[in-house]
C-alpha cells in the first residue's frame, strides 16, 4: 500500500501544489486548513507522514507536534515542519522536539518529494529490522524504537534516537559530520552543524552518568566508546 501522508497548511493554493507533487509519486494525501482539526485527524488517520506548518489558525505547528508526542498512539509519525519561518531558533525548535526534517518557504517542490522519500525510506528501513544494539548498559531496540540504559527505560526523540543507532551500531568509529548528519537528515550541509550538536548535547544529557559513552573526536566527529 502506498504511503499516506497528511499536510497541515492554512494556504489551500500551496496544499494543493504540495498534494499534486506527492501524488504524482504515487502517495496518497489528506489536506487539513487548521490546527485543532489536525490533532484530531492524526489521531483518526495514523499517517505515515505529517507535513507541518508552523504558523496555523486554532494551534501552531510545534503545539500540533508536541501533542503527538505525547500520544503513545501518534508519537513514532515522522514529520516535517515546511514553513516560512526561516530563522535558525525555529529550525532548531522544531528538530530539537524530534522532527524529521526542516524545510523554508519559498520550497522546490523536487527538493520537498526527495526529502519526504529519505524520510519514509529511513522509516521503512527501520521497521523492517528485527534488531537489539547492545552497548554496555545501553541496550537499543530497532524494532519498537525503545531504548534501556542499566534496565531503566530512556525516553529518547526520533532524531536522538537515530543518532545513537548509528553510533551503537559502529563502535569506537568516529563518524565525521556529515555521515552523522546525513543519516539523521538524508541530506547534509553546514547550516544543520549546530543542531548536530544539539542533538548530541541533549543525548549525553538523557544519558546523565553514562554520557562517555559518546565521544568526541575534535575536528573530525563523534563515536560510541567501546566496551
Amino acid at each position: 500500500m502506498s504511503a499516506h501522508i497528511l499536510v497541515v497548511e492554512d494556504e489551500v493554493d500551496i496544499a494543493e501544489l504540495i498534494a499534486f507533487n506527492l501524488e504524482r509519486q504515487g502517495w496518497r494525501t489528506t489536506l487539513v486548513h487548521h490546527g485543532a482539526e489536525a490533532v484530531e485527524q492524526i489521531r483518526a488517520l495514523l499517517p505515515d507522514l505529517v507535513i507541518l506548518d508552523i504558523m496555523l489558525p486554532g494551534m501552531d505547528g510545534l503545539q500540533i507536534f508536541r501533542s503527538m508526542k505525547e500520544s503513545a498512539l501518534t508519537a513514532k509519525i515522522p514529520a516535517l515542519f515546511l514553513t516560512a519561518r526561516a530563522q535558525l531558533e525555529d529550525r532548531l525548535a522544531g528538530l530539537s522536539l524530534g522532527a524529521d526534517d526542516y524545510m523554508t518557504k519559498p520550497f522546490s517542490p523536487k527538493e520537498l518529494v526527495l526529502r519526504v522519500r529519505n524520510i519514509l525510506s529511513r522509516c521503512d528501513s527501520a521497521s523492517s529490522q528485527q534488531l537489539l544494539v547492545r552497548g554496555g548498559k545501553l541496550v537499543l531496540d530497532k524494532n519498537d524504537f525503545s531504548v534501556t540504559l542499566a534496565g531503566e527505560p530512556l525516553e529518547l526523540t526520533t532524531a536522538e534516537f537515530r543518532l545513537l543507532a548509528y553510533l551503537m551500531e559502529r563502535p569506537g568509529k568516529v563518524q565525521d559530520r556529515y555521515k552523522l548528519q546525513t543519516a539523521l537528515f538524508g541530506y547534509a550541509d553546514t547550516t544543520q552543524s549546530r543542531t548536530l550538536d544539539t542533538h548530541i548535547k541533549r543525548l549525553r544529557q538523557k544519558l546523565g552518568a553514562y554520557a562517555t559513552c559518546i565521544g568526541t573526536e575534535r575536528g573530525a566527529g563523534y563515536y560510541f566508546v567501546k566496551d
